[in-house]
């Protein structure tokens, strides 16, 4: 953007001083004769001398400005400031000294970046040296070893003049072997704003404080009831602990006039570490969490920090609405999910935070912007965007108003590049921190004495700043906030601001959006295979008994997708994408049909049973099983070639499925088996299996009657044979019994022939009962048996 050629408004500056710098100029005239004529230094020596200029420019001796206090001086203050000073060269500095040095105020804003491009050149306008008094001396700077130094000026020794922005320089001056004069061998440019009494109209700023992360939490949950959330890895608990980044971020803000901007996706995923969750390590195994107490710790901080603020929920996951625009609107239903993410921000965040957010903003990554990012933007409900000056410009002479109309009941809020940009880089070393925060305060001072006329300014740092960017944002926007020139202001009000009618309203065109930034992006095939997850979930979910405990994180999981945060970290997104999809592919083959083998079918009909396996935590339904026979000439499935049953399963149960078969003829017939989802979409793998069928005729059926007629007589025979055995066995146990008197073996000893006549005639008895009573009937096998019930003991095979 131009700027203007002068500040105006300014107030004139005191005659004496600008005469007391114009004498100061004209006695150093004759000094500076006098060195003219002195003669030229020689060249550096065979013996590796080396002249002062060590790097083209920039001196050998560096300047490190560490602080300087106050950032922003009035009346009466005095200006402190500290650093160190290294000796670059390989040649000792004698009689060394640092001093101030105080540059006339520049015109512009651009005149700063030139100056800060330019900080360390020995060559460039120093500006006039502050009081000798002012001084810290060295005797001798030895190579390589780095000196501290403080130096302590009251403002009025400063010499400023008109409201402004001043050049203040840290010079090391001092002399080298090889060139024997005071010289100045080293500097570090810096800024000192100078607005000592209130500004009659002070510039309306806003401020962005943003609580972005990265997306940590995985798909899927624990296989429990309760279902734990899992954790990526252990990120999280180090941004929230004493000195992270998001402790900082908290800290640091709550004691800011600032806008606060969030993603839903943070809190959502402190608020599951407040209780019990999961840890997935690199080798994909999972650990118990331990920082439920943290997590707690870091939301009440941030509950007290937000009390009364504005805050700005931005959709959950904090989609990457430049990706979505050039590469995911082809893939159908890319925009539902931007709309379901921002549809579920505030929800989020006010059971949470306990506040109210706004959601009307949407907020592009760098504040780039061109008309088809502004048409996804709004598409969620977003009747705001944040842009960035670099994007939609301005050619004006000053800086307008952030807010401007770009059609379609649009508002463009068109944050300050130059401000938005200062904390960007390393600034893990105090001196780079002092610099931005000195380049903050002077872009905005200058920015203010533009014109006249209020306007609102607003700030949009980077989305995730790093524990040293928080630490100089924090400093320089509370220095600011002290200011004479500034005054804090909400983002909904810098909104509301009346636009400048000079200000541009038209949309850069797509060729115009940064090429730098449309490598980042995510490519179509992220959004493919974000579609190709979300039909599978849609197939899934409908068997399902208890649907939010699969949908609602998964969904929650496809916004995380598409986030800014995958921004320059394509193989991590993908990664995120793979794990997803297995995790979902996993939980759909969770439910199956369980593989049989080949079956053997004899007869004209039997039952076939199938079983489904849930080894899901909840119970599945509106699943329809098929069976289908591939040959219904030879194998029916009921009464025709397929029969469908329901099926529904208790979480972590089997069930069988009963189906009845009748067979036509002999042989081999395939069977398949399939579920079917109740729109009669299958699901999960088919099961094939062969039934081997052997028809019965009725030859075979008469040939088996035979057979087992046969084992009725065989049976029917061993029971009569076993009865006789057992009146044979009677029959002896009585003639054993004691005889009487005739059968005495003294009677029978002396009638001999008594007896013998007896022994006979039982023969001859004997005899008669084994004989047939017919001639036609054949002879026992064994002897007659005992009609008597049998013994206590004995065994009868019936």
């Amino acid at each position: 953007m131009a700027d203007a050629a002068d500040f105006q408004g300014t107030s004139a500056s005191p005659a004496r001083r600008w005469l007391r710098r114009t004498g100061a100029m004209l006695a150093g005239a004759p000094l500076l004769a006098g060195l003219l004529q002195l003669p030229a230094a020689a060249p550096a020596d065979a013996a590796g001398q080396e002249s002062p200029q060590a790097v083209s420019g920039t001196g050998s001796v560096s300047v490190a400005v560490d602080s300087l206090t106050p950032s922003a001086p009035t009346e009466g203050d005095t200006v402190t400031v500290s650093g160190t000073v290294t000796n670059n060269g390989k040649q000792p500095v004698t009689d060394a000294h640092v001093d101030l040095r105080v540059g006339p105020p520049m015109d512009t804003r651009s005149s700063i970046d030139t100056l800060a491009d330019k900080s360390r050149d020995v060559q460039g306008l120093l500006g006039e040296e502050v009081g000798g008094k002012y001084t810290e001396k060295f005797p001798e700077l030895t190579p390589g070893v780095a000196e501290p130094f403080t130096i302590s000026v009251p403002v009025d020794e400063l010499d400023l003049g008109k409201d402004g922005v001043y050049q203040l320089g840290v010079a090391l001056s001092g002399e080298t072997s090889a060139q024997p004069w005071d010289q100045i061998l080293g500097i570090q440019r810096t800024f000192l704003p100078w607005q000592p009494e209130d500004a009659d109209t002070k510039t309306k700023t806003t401020v962005l404080w943003p609580l972005i992360s990265e997306a940590h939490m995985a798909a899927e949950t624990g296989s429990n009831e309760q279902q734990t959330p899992v954790f990526r890895d252990n990120a999280l608990a180090e941004e929230l602990a004493p000195g992270g980044r998001l402790d900082q971020m908290v800290s640091l803000g709550k004691g800011l006039d600032v806008t606060w901007v969030v993603d839903p996706d943070l809190l959502a995923s402190v608020d599951a570490m407040t209780r019990s969750y999961e840890i997935r390590g690199a080798d994909g195994s999972t650990t118990d969490g331990t920082n439920q107490e943290l997590a707690k710790r870091w939301l009440a901080e941030l509950q007290q920090a937000v009390a009364g603020k504005e805050v700005v929920a931005l959709p959950f996951g904090d989609p990457d609405l430049a990706s979505l625009a050039h590469n995911g609107t082809s893939v159908t239903g890319s925009l539902s999910h931007l709309k379901e993410a921002a549809d579920v921000a505030e929800d989020t965040v006010d059971t949470i935070l306990h506040v109210k957010p706004s959601t009307d903003f949407a907020w592009p990554v760098e504040g780039a912007v061109d008309p088809s990012i502004v048409k996804v933007a709004t598409s969620a409900g977003a009747d705001k965007v944040i842009a960035r000056s670099d994007s939609l410009q301005d050619n004006l002479p000053y800086t307008p108003s952030a807010a401007r109309p770009i059609g379609g009941g649009t508002t463009a809020v068109v944050a300050d590049a130059r401000m938005s940009t200062v904390f960007r880089g390393d600034l893990t070393k105090a001196s780079a921190s002092t610099l931005a925060v000195q380049r903050f305060l002077a872009q905005s001072l200058a920015l203010e004495l533009q014109t006249g006329k209020q306007r609102s300014v607003v700030v949009a740092p980077q989305r995730m700043p790093s524990v040293n960017q928080a630490q100089a944002m924090a400093e320089a926007v509370s220095a600011l906030q002290s200011g004479n020139w500034s005054e804090s202001q909400d983002l909904a009000d810098a909104t509301k601001a009346k636009p400048d009618p000079a200000a541009n309203t038209r949309v850069p065109p797509a060729s115009a959006y940064p090429s730098s930034l449309r490598k980042q992006e995510l490519p179509r095939a992220a959004f493919e295979q974000i579609a190709r997850t979300k039909g599978n979930l849609d197939k899934f979910k409908v068997i399902l008994t208890l649907q939010s405990r699969v949908v609602t994180p998964f969904g929650r999981a496809m916004n995380r997708e598409m986030s800014t945060s995958w921004r320059n970290r394509g193989v991590a997104a993908l990664g995120y994408r793979d794990g997803m999809e297995s995790y979902l592919d996993g939980l759909i083959n969770g439910v199956k049909l369980i593989r049989k083998s080949e079956m053997k079918l004899s007869g004209r009909s039997a039952t076939i049973p199938v079983t489904v396996q849930n080894n899901l935590v909840q119970g599945v339904e509106h699943l329809q099983l098929r069976l289908t026979s591939t040959n219904p000439t030879r194998l029916k499935i009921g009464d025709a070639a397929y029969e469908e049953q329901p099926v529904a399963v208790n979480g972590g149960h089997s069930q069988s499925v009963k189906f009845t078969t009748s067979a036509n003829a002999n042989g081999r017939a395939e069977v398949v088996a399939q579920l079917y989802t109740e729109d009669g979409r299958p699901y999960g793998d088919p099961v094939t299996f062969d039934v081997k069928v052997t028809e019965i005729t009725p030859t075979v059926m008469l040939v088996i009657g035979g057979g087992v007629l046969l084992l009725v007589l065989a049976g029917f025979r061993m029971y009569t044979q076993r009865k006789r055995a057992a009146a044979r066995e009677a029959a002896e146990d009585a003639s054993a019994e004691p005889a009487d008197a005739a059968d005495s073996p003294a009677d029978a000893a002396q009638n001999p022939q008594a007896a013998g006549e007896r022994l006979k005639g039982e023969s001859e008895a004997g005899s008669r009962a084994d004989a047939p009573e017919q001639p036609s009937d054949p002879a026992p096998d064994t002897a007659a048996e005992s009609a008597d019930p049998s013994g206590t003991g004995e065994r009868v095979d019936r």
